[in-house]
């Protein structure tokens, strides 16, 4: 393990990176290597840790730049040290990538998961769930010798933080969520329908305030289906790819965002390069889309479910846009994914164990609080709700005021108001 300390405007850093087992049930399971950014205002060096669990699955931590980037951050410093971890696969800690080296003794006869069978892959895969990474972070807290720490949780590191009320509530000064609040059990079927229901309102909702947008997008839903739908490096964009920039809906300013891109003429080189940014799923963060439907996998399946429970409604309209919800066809439309096809099909079918106990969540007595946006793309409200029930601890809050980015998006405001919850020192 390495400490490596630093500085940044206003800002002190400890670089950690710290060894783990792949297999956290086998003692002799192979080692990766997991990396946290230790980040604290000159003179809090000595405050309590706020473990930030970042959204995905299968993206890095921020970067800090100063005290302000994040824009929550100085909030969070005026009272803690803020623990920035890189999940596993992600970031500084061993990534995950066809041509990224494999921890000695992962994968038999491979050297890198290109070398690797789908099976192997597969099987490699399945342990960079929440579970995995909850375990990885009490490893962080005993390394630290500290004897228990907060948690801040956005999107699905809320899902984690719910994991780690579930596994090590013993080691949790309060729980922070933020539209990070998943159902229990096996009900995903349910949340994917749900969300495709949002998705057909903010589509039309879009589409009625901004009327000619319409009509562009139908008009790239026939050049995509017609192959001649490309971006600047000439890969193909096909229907359900294109769908997907629904995602852009779920977010702050993501409408407007949308409607800029539909703006743009689809034969012009701005347009190739902007379409290619604001498409959700990519071979930077492979993680994020071949196990993204497995962390709503609470002892189940997935079954494509984002793709199962489609309504034919939107099937039969390019127009209704998609959120995250994972498509088969994205894996051959997008060449950088394709490689991974085979073993997400193999995921698909891979019974996840269960991820939360419900009696251990409801004797969980850690203190929190949960912004629970009113409207969430891709994390319904009233899911939300229900499990915010099992939790004494933690208040719920509702608001319609922010988006799920809504964290990011309000500066200092969100996480100022689930501190005051959480602490007492504001009323539900």
């Amino acid at each position: 393990m390495t400490h490596t300390p630093w500085t940044l405007p206003g800002l002190h850093l400890d670089d950690i990176t710290l060894p783990v087992p792949l297999d956290h049930s086998d003692p002799a399971s192979p080692r990766l290597e997991v990396f946290a950014r230790i980040v604290s205002a000159p003179g809090g060096e000595h405050l309590p840790f706020l473990v930030y669990l970042q959204g995905g699955p299968g993206a890095e931590a921020p970067r800090p730049l100063d005290a302000s980037s994040p824009g929550w951050l100085a909030r969070a410093l005026r009272e803690h040290r803020v623990v920035m971890l890189d999940q596993r696969g992600t970031g500084r800690s061993t990534p995950v990538g066809l041509d990224a080296p494999l921890p000695a003794g992962a994968v038999d006869g491979a050297s890198t998961l290109r070398e690797a069978t789908p099976a192997q892959q597969a099987a490699y895969l399945t342990h960079f769930r929440a579970d995995a990474i909850a375990r990885d972070a009490e490893l962080l807290r005993e390394h630290l010798g500290v004897a228990t720490w907060s948690l801040l949780g956005q999107s699905f590191g809320g899902f984690t933080a719910l994991r780690y009320l579930s596994a090590h509530a013993d080691s949790v000064d309060k729980a922070l969520f933020t539209g990070g609040l998943p159902t229990l059990g096996p009900g995903m079927d349910a949340v994917y329908t749900t969300t495709w229901h949002g998705m057909i309102a903010r589509s039309e909702q879009h589409w009625s305030r901004f009327p000619a947008d319409r009509d562009r997008m139908r008009r790239l839903a026939d050049l995509a289906a017609d192959g001649r739908l490309r971006l600047a490096d000439g890969q193909r964009v096909g229907v359900e790819r294109l769908r997907r920039l629904g995602h852009l809906l779920g977010a702050s300013q993501g409408a407007e965002r949308l409607h800029y891109l539909l703006d743009l003429h689809p034969a012009a080189p701005a347009f190739a390069h902007d379409l290619a940014a604001a498409l959700p799923f990519s071979g930077r963060n492979p993680l994020y889309a071949v196990i993204h439907e497995s962390c709503w996998a609470d002892g189940t399946a997935t079954h494509w479910a984002g793709d199962r429970t489609m309504p034919q409604a939107v099937h039969e309209d390019p127009t209704l846009l998609a959120g995250e919800h994972i498509h088969r066809d994205l894996f051959a439309e997008d060449p950088e994914l394709a490689p991974w096809a085979e073993a997400a099909d193999l995921l698909a079918a891979h019974h996840w164990p269960p991820l939360y106990d419900e009696e251990s969540l409801r004797a969980a007595d850690v203190p929190g609080a949960a912004a629970v946006y009113f409207d969430d793309a891709y994390v319904p409200r009233e899911y939300s709700l229900a499990t915010a029930d099992l939790l004494s601890g933690v208040t719920p809050w509702v608001t319609s005021e922010y988006e799920h980015n809504g964290l990011r998006a309000s500066g200092e405001r969100v996480l100022d108001h689930l501190l005051d919850l959480a602490t007492g020192r504001r009323a539900a």
